[in-house]
Protein backbone atom coordinates (compact mmCIF):
# COMPACT_ATOMS: atom_id res chain seq x y z
CA UNK A 1 0.00 0.00 0.00
CA UNK A 2 1.30 3.42 -0.90
CA UNK A 3 0.74 6.74 0.80
CA UNK A 4 -0.85 9.93 -0.43
CA UNK A 5 -4.50 10.80 -0.85
CA UNK A 6 -6.92 7.87 -0.79
CA UNK A 7 -8.40 6.64 -4.07
CA UNK A 8 -11.82 6.43 -2.41
CA UNK A 9 -13.17 8.66 0.34
CA UNK A 10 -16.74 8.56 1.57
CA UNK A 11 -17.59 11.23 4.13
CA UNK A 12 -20.84 10.82 6.14
CA UNK A 13 -22.61 9.20 3.17
CA UNK A 14 -26.27 8.27 3.49
CA UNK A 15 -28.36 6.83 0.66
CA UNK A 16 -32.11 6.88 1.13
CA UNK A 17 -34.88 5.60 -1.11
CA UNK A 18 -38.33 7.17 -0.90
CA UNK A 19 -41.18 5.17 0.58
CA UNK A 20 -43.45 4.80 2.20
CA UNK A 21 -41.67 3.85 4.29
CA UNK A 22 -38.40 5.54 3.42
CA UNK A 23 -35.49 3.09 3.30
CA UNK A 24 -32.02 4.23 4.39
CA UNK A 25 -29.78 1.71 2.64
CA UNK A 26 -26.56 3.44 3.75
CA UNK A 27 -26.32 5.29 7.04
CA UNK A 28 -23.57 7.87 7.71
CA UNK A 29 -20.82 5.82 6.08
CA UNK A 30 -17.22 7.02 6.43
CA UNK A 31 -14.75 5.00 4.38
CA UNK A 32 -11.27 5.68 3.00
CA UNK A 33 -9.48 3.26 0.68
CA UNK A 34 -5.79 3.90 0.14
CA UNK A 35 -4.08 3.67 -3.22
CA UNK A 36 -2.92 0.09 -3.73
CA UNK A 37 -5.10 -1.32 -0.94
CA UNK A 38 -6.87 -4.71 -1.06
CA UNK A 39 -10.20 -4.46 0.73
CA UNK A 40 -13.08 -6.89 1.10
CA UNK A 41 -16.63 -5.83 1.97
CA UNK A 42 -18.83 -8.48 3.56
CA UNK A 43 -22.41 -8.54 4.71
CA UNK A 44 -25.66 -10.48 4.46
CA UNK A 45 -28.27 -10.02 1.77
CA UNK A 46 -30.07 -6.71 2.23
CA UNK A 47 -27.24 -5.20 4.26
CA UNK A 48 -26.49 -2.41 1.78
CA UNK A 49 -23.61 -4.04 -0.17
CA UNK A 50 -25.19 -3.40 -3.57
CA UNK A 51 -26.03 0.20 -2.70
CA UNK A 52 -22.46 0.77 -1.51
CA UNK A 53 -21.12 -0.75 -4.73
CA UNK A 54 -23.35 1.52 -6.81
CA UNK A 55 -22.16 4.60 -4.94
CA UNK A 56 -18.49 3.59 -5.17
CA UNK A 57 -18.91 2.86 -8.88
CA UNK A 58 -20.58 6.23 -9.61
CA UNK A 59 -23.71 4.37 -10.65
CA UNK A 60 -25.72 6.11 -7.92
CA UNK A 61 -25.39 9.31 -5.91
CA UNK A 62 -25.43 9.72 -2.13
CA UNK A 63 -28.51 11.39 -0.71
CA UNK A 64 -26.30 13.07 1.91
CA UNK A 65 -22.53 13.28 2.24
CA UNK A 66 -19.55 13.48 -0.08
CA UNK A 67 -17.77 10.99 -2.32
CA UNK A 68 -14.26 11.81 -3.53
CA UNK A 69 -12.82 9.49 -6.18
CA UNK A 70 -9.13 9.76 -7.04
CA UNK A 71 -9.12 13.25 -5.57
CA UNK A 72 -12.22 14.45 -7.45
CA UNK A 73 -15.30 15.56 -5.50
CA UNK A 74 -18.09 13.86 -7.43
CA UNK A 75 -21.14 15.54 -5.91
CA UNK A 76 -21.43 18.43 -8.36
CA UNK A 77 -20.43 16.51 -11.51
CA UNK A 78 -22.93 16.10 -14.33
CA UNK A 79 -23.93 12.62 -15.42
CA UNK A 80 -21.65 12.96 -18.44
CA UNK A 81 -18.72 13.97 -16.24
CA UNK A 82 -19.44 11.10 -13.86
CA UNK A 83 -19.53 8.64 -16.75
CA UNK A 84 -16.18 9.90 -18.02
CA UNK A 85 -14.58 9.68 -14.58
CA UNK A 86 -16.00 6.19 -14.09
CA UNK A 87 -14.67 4.99 -17.46
CA UNK A 88 -11.18 6.35 -16.76
CA UNK A 89 -10.88 5.39 -13.11
CA UNK A 90 -12.90 2.23 -12.36
CA UNK A 91 -12.89 -1.31 -13.70
CA UNK A 92 -15.84 -3.58 -12.86
CA UNK A 93 -15.93 -7.37 -12.50
CA UNK A 94 -19.32 -9.01 -11.87
CA UNK A 95 -20.50 -12.43 -10.78
CA UNK A 96 -22.37 -12.98 -14.05
CA UNK A 97 -19.38 -11.99 -16.29
CA UNK A 98 -21.57 -9.80 -18.61
CA UNK A 99 -19.78 -10.82 -21.80
CA UNK A 100 -21.36 -10.49 -25.25
CA UNK A 101 -21.91 -14.09 -26.36
CA UNK A 102 -21.68 -13.44 -30.11
CA UNK A 103 -18.49 -11.40 -29.97
CA UNK A 104 -15.05 -12.95 -29.61
CA UNK A 105 -13.01 -12.77 -26.44
CA UNK A 106 -10.81 -10.12 -28.08
CA UNK A 107 -13.83 -8.07 -29.19
CA UNK A 108 -15.30 -8.17 -25.68
CA UNK A 109 -12.11 -6.70 -24.26
CA UNK A 110 -11.71 -4.17 -27.08
CA UNK A 111 -15.23 -2.83 -26.50
CA UNK A 112 -14.14 -1.63 -23.06
CA UNK A 113 -11.74 0.85 -24.69
CA UNK A 114 -14.41 2.78 -26.58
CA UNK A 115 -15.44 5.01 -23.66
CA UNK A 116 -12.36 4.93 -21.46
CA UNK A 117 -10.05 7.30 -23.29
CA UNK A 118 -7.66 4.64 -24.60
CA UNK A 119 -6.14 6.05 -27.82
CA UNK A 120 -7.31 4.20 -30.92
CA UNK A 121 -3.76 3.24 -31.93
CA UNK A 122 -3.20 1.54 -28.56
CA UNK A 123 -6.45 -0.42 -28.31
CA UNK A 124 -5.42 -3.64 -30.03
CA UNK A 125 -2.03 -3.86 -28.31
CA UNK A 126 -3.60 -3.17 -24.91
CA UNK A 127 -6.34 -5.76 -25.46
CA UNK A 128 -3.92 -8.48 -26.48
CA UNK A 129 -1.59 -7.59 -23.60
CA UNK A 130 -4.48 -7.74 -21.12
CA UNK A 131 -5.54 -11.17 -22.36
CA UNK A 132 -1.98 -12.42 -22.24
CA UNK A 133 -1.76 -11.06 -18.68
CA UNK A 134 -4.73 -13.20 -17.55
CA UNK A 135 -3.47 -16.29 -19.38
CA UNK A 136 -5.89 -16.22 -22.31
CA UNK A 137 -3.66 -15.24 -25.21
CA UNK A 138 -4.59 -18.55 -26.86
CA UNK A 139 -8.35 -17.88 -26.58
CA UNK A 140 -8.65 -14.46 -28.27
CA UNK A 141 -10.69 -15.69 -31.24
CA UNK A 142 -13.02 -17.88 -29.19
CA UNK A 143 -16.61 -17.02 -28.27
CA UNK A 144 -17.36 -16.69 -24.54
CA UNK A 145 -19.90 -19.52 -24.78
CA UNK A 146 -17.07 -21.96 -25.55
CA UNK A 147 -15.08 -21.03 -22.42
CA UNK A 148 -15.21 -22.38 -18.89
CA UNK A 149 -16.57 -20.21 -16.09
CA UNK A 150 -13.09 -19.43 -14.87
CA UNK A 151 -11.95 -18.43 -18.34
CA UNK A 152 -14.96 -16.15 -18.78
CA UNK A 153 -14.18 -14.45 -15.49
CA UNK A 154 -10.59 -13.98 -16.66
CA UNK A 155 -11.90 -12.28 -19.80
CA UNK A 156 -13.95 -10.01 -17.53
CA UNK A 157 -10.81 -9.19 -15.54
CA UNK A 158 -8.90 -8.37 -18.75
CA UNK A 159 -11.75 -6.10 -19.81
CA UNK A 160 -11.69 -4.38 -16.42
CA UNK A 161 -7.97 -3.62 -16.44
CA UNK A 162 -7.43 -2.65 -20.09
CA UNK A 163 -7.84 1.09 -19.46
CA UNK A 164 -5.39 1.06 -16.53
CA UNK A 165 -8.00 2.04 -13.91
CA UNK A 166 -7.15 3.30 -10.44
CA UNK A 167 -9.71 1.00 -8.84
CA UNK A 168 -11.23 -2.44 -9.48
CA UNK A 169 -14.68 -3.14 -8.01
CA UNK A 170 -15.38 -6.89 -8.00
CA UNK A 171 -18.94 -7.86 -7.07
CA UNK A 172 -19.15 -11.52 -5.96
CA UNK A 173 -16.47 -12.40 -8.56
CA UNK A 174 -16.32 -16.06 -7.50
CA UNK A 175 -20.05 -16.58 -6.99
CA UNK A 176 -20.49 -18.74 -10.10
CA UNK A 177 -17.21 -20.67 -9.78
CA UNK A 178 -16.11 -23.86 -8.05
CA UNK A 179 -13.52 -23.66 -5.28
CA UNK A 180 -10.47 -24.44 -7.38
CA UNK A 181 -11.43 -21.94 -10.07
CA UNK A 182 -12.34 -19.36 -7.42
CA UNK A 183 -8.86 -19.68 -5.96
CA UNK A 184 -7.30 -19.20 -9.41
CA UNK A 185 -9.32 -16.05 -10.07
CA UNK A 186 -8.49 -14.62 -6.64
CA UNK A 187 -4.81 -15.43 -7.24
CA UNK A 188 -5.05 -13.34 -10.40
CA UNK A 189 -6.65 -10.43 -8.52
CA UNK A 190 -3.89 -10.58 -5.94
CA UNK A 191 -1.20 -10.49 -8.62
CA UNK A 192 -2.82 -7.34 -10.01
CA UNK A 193 -2.97 -5.86 -6.52
CA UNK A 194 0.71 -6.68 -6.03
CA UNK A 195 1.35 -4.62 -9.18
CA UNK A 196 -0.27 -1.62 -7.45
CA UNK A 197 -3.94 -1.84 -8.46
CA UNK A 198 -6.46 -0.87 -5.77
CA UNK A 199 -8.88 -3.78 -5.32
CA UNK A 200 -12.28 -3.87 -3.61
CA UNK A 201 -14.03 -7.26 -3.47
CA UNK A 202 -17.65 -7.42 -2.36
CA UNK A 203 -18.53 -10.91 -1.24
CA UNK A 204 -20.65 -13.01 1.10
CA UNK A 205 -18.00 -15.76 1.12
CA UNK A 206 -15.85 -15.69 4.26
CA UNK A 207 -12.91 -17.51 2.65
CA UNK A 208 -12.79 -14.99 -0.20
CA UNK A 209 -13.10 -12.06 2.20
CA UNK A 210 -10.34 -13.37 4.45
CA UNK A 211 -7.81 -13.18 1.60
CA UNK A 212 -7.94 -9.38 1.65
CA UNK A 213 -5.45 -7.34 3.66
CA UNK A 214 -8.35 -5.43 5.23
CA UNK A 215 -12.03 -6.28 5.64
CA UNK A 216 -15.08 -4.26 6.57
CA UNK A 217 -18.59 -5.44 7.36
CA UNK A 218 -21.79 -3.74 6.32
CA UNK A 219 -24.96 -4.50 8.27
CA UNK A 220 -28.22 -2.55 8.19
CA UNK A 221 -26.50 0.14 6.13
CA UNK A 222 -23.69 0.77 8.62
CA UNK A 223 -20.02 -0.01 8.05
CA UNK A 224 -17.61 -1.36 10.67
CA UNK A 225 -14.02 -2.58 10.52
CA UNK A 226 -13.30 -6.28 11.04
Amino acid sequence: MSGGAPVVELVDVTRSFPGPPEVRALKSVDLAIARGEYLSIVGPSGSGKSTLLNVLGLLDRPTVGEYRLDGVSTGELSEEQRAGLRARTIGFVFQAFHLLPRRTVLDNVLLATLYSGVPRVERMSRATAALERVGLGHRMGFLPTTLSGGERQRVAVARAVIASPQLILADEPTGNLDQRTSDEVMDLFEELNDDGLTLVVITHDAATADRAARSIRIADGRVSEL
